[in-house]
């Protein structure tokens, strides 16, 4: 009996391992991303600031994105992150094209799927600025394609069809930290928030490309960004 109880403990340590290896940013082939993994595209000198330890903070202004030093096709990330400010806006571009990305000027953003990075208090702020109901995005982590980019849209989908809404609110408000892991795989992309898969597209062109951290207009901050390249 007590060799049993043995084999059945040591069996248990390697399940909680392995569980443990599965964890999205642990484990074999996850590598940290940090300042030299990235280079400027079309913002300041300091719009993207990186700090002693590690993380990334994010003036917002001007309008632009950090591009990563090389571009992927098959890969997860792992990054978490979280608005300075109420109403905050800011994304993750992915399989961003080389070309249109080497061309960017200021103020603009690339092509590629985004994957949304919003403030819930964006949606009320818009609606109380326009006198219009926002029905076309959500602050819950959007997924769509942006530019000369194509996507076929998880559902539930969008009004105007580009987007894929997130099945669970699950989003923090400004001041908390949010969790994003995104799986990038042949075309396919899926985003997992805060530990629950809520969003994605299929067929997606193209499928390679950089990946792009965005400077919208509010202050936001970056850590534990990761990465762990797939065949």
């Amino acid at each position: 009996m007590l060799r049993y109880a043995f084999t059945f403990l040591a069996l248990g340590g390697i399940t909680i391992a392995l569980a443990a290896d599965d964890k999205p940013g642990s484990g074999p082939g996850w590598k940290t991303m940090g300042k030299d993994d990235f280079t400027k595209a079309n913002c300041d000198d300091n719009t993207f600031q990186w700090k002693d330890d590690g993380s990334l903070y994010c003036t917002g202004t001007p309008v632009g994105v950090l591009k990563s030093a090389k571009q992927y096709t098959n890969f997860e990330m792992f990054l978490m992150w979280k608005h300075l400010k109420p109403a905050g806006n800011s994304g993750v571009f992915v399989w961003a094209p080389e070309k249109p990305l080497a061309e960017l000027k200021r103020g603009a953003l690339p092509h590629g799927i985004e994957v949304q990075v919003l403030d819930l208090a964006y949606k009320t702020n818009y609606e109380n600025s326009t006198k219009k109901k926002a029905d076309w995005f959500t602050c819950h982590g959007d997924v769509f394609p942006v530019g000369s980019s194509k996507m076929k849209p998880f559902p539930p989908v969008s009004p105007n069809g580009q987007r894929s809404f997130p099945k669970k609110e699950t989003t923090k408000a400004a001041g908390e930290w949010n969790q994003y892991h995104i799986k990038a795989v042949n075309g396919e992309i899926r985003l997992t928030v805060n530990g629950e898969e809520v969003s994605g597209g299929a067929e997606c062109n193209p499928k390679t490309g950089y990946i792009c951290l965005e400077s919208e207009g509010s202050p936001i901050e970056f850590r534990n960004i990761k990465i762990k390249e797939l065949p």
